[in-house]
């Protein structure tokens, strides 16, 4: 994973012929920036949503750990899931369509040649640099339809893998979801230390929410103050519907 611009020095060394042979033998790394970001504020915002939405209710603060807790572990796991299996299908789809080009390779090898020729005929390279273009990518199966997931249908032959993405999506819901719901637990525990413990609470979540952009910021380089001040916005947006709703719903659960 990247973490900001690389100097001169080291871009020249990655750029020798030593240093281009490794870095294409490695492969291309994978970012699991997406999962740790999407994990992380899911887990604030919608913890911190319910904290708001009991707290605009009037309810009691035991009930914000019992709805935090309970949440912050289903939710959590549901969405690790999810980022499990929809990873997993993006490399069943991949699979398939590597599949699919192998065949029509063996029935219509022709056809597929032509469409070689074709796209790299829109690259610029015309006459006899193009058939050796077409000669050399087509002698080669491997290449041939690694060449055509690339061009033809834009698919990434390599990709995250579903078990990491889906470990990193829980542990930074669970890390970051936690945070909302501790200061009522010290509360709980310690038997109302805290005057208002929602304001702890809405502190440390706005602090959680500019961490999370700050490191999103440092990672692909961005301005980071802006990209903090950006998650925190989205956030507060969340926890100020959540504490709308069970405001104007606050009277319901005595009703029941």
């Amino acid at each position: 994973m990247s973490t900001g611009p690389r100097g001169p020095e080291q871009l020249i060394e990655m750029h020798t012929p030593e240093g281009v042979s490794e870095r294409l033998k490695k492969g291309t790394p994978q970012s699991y920036l997406k999962d740790m970001v999407y994990g992380g504020i899911d887990g604030t915002i919608t913890t911190f949503a319910i904290v708001s939405g009991v707290v605009g209710a009037d309810l009691a603060s035991g009930i914000v750990v019992i709805l935090g807790l309970a949440n912050l572990f289903a939710d959590g796991f549901s969405m690790a899931v999810s980022n499990f299996l929809g990873t997993r299908a993006e490399q069943q789809f991949v699979h398939m369509v590597r599949t699919d080009e192998e065949r029509e390779i063996e029935l219509i090898p022709e056809g597929e040649r032509e469409e070689i020729r074709q796209i790299y005929a829109r690259k610029g390279f015309d006459g006899d640099l193009l058939e050796q273009v077409v000669q050399v990518i087509t002698s080669d199966k491997k290449v041939w339809v690694d060449t055509m997931l690339q061009e033809e249908h834009s698919l990434s032959l390599e990709g995250p893998d579903p078990r990491r993405s889906a470990w990193l999506t829980f542990i930074t819901f669970v890390i970051a979801g936690f945070v909302p719901i501790t200061p009522f637990i010290i509360n709980l525990v310690g038997n109302n230390v805290m005057s208002n413990p929602f304001l702890w609470s809405a502190i440390a979540t706005a602090t959680t929410f500019f961490a999370i952009g700050i490191f999103k910021a440092k990672v692909v380089s961005a301005n980071k103050i802006r990209s903090g001040i950006e998650t925190v916005a989205i956030g507060g947006m969340a926890a100020t519907m959540a504490y709308g709703i069970g405001w104007l719903l606050r009277g319901v659960a005595d009703n029941i």
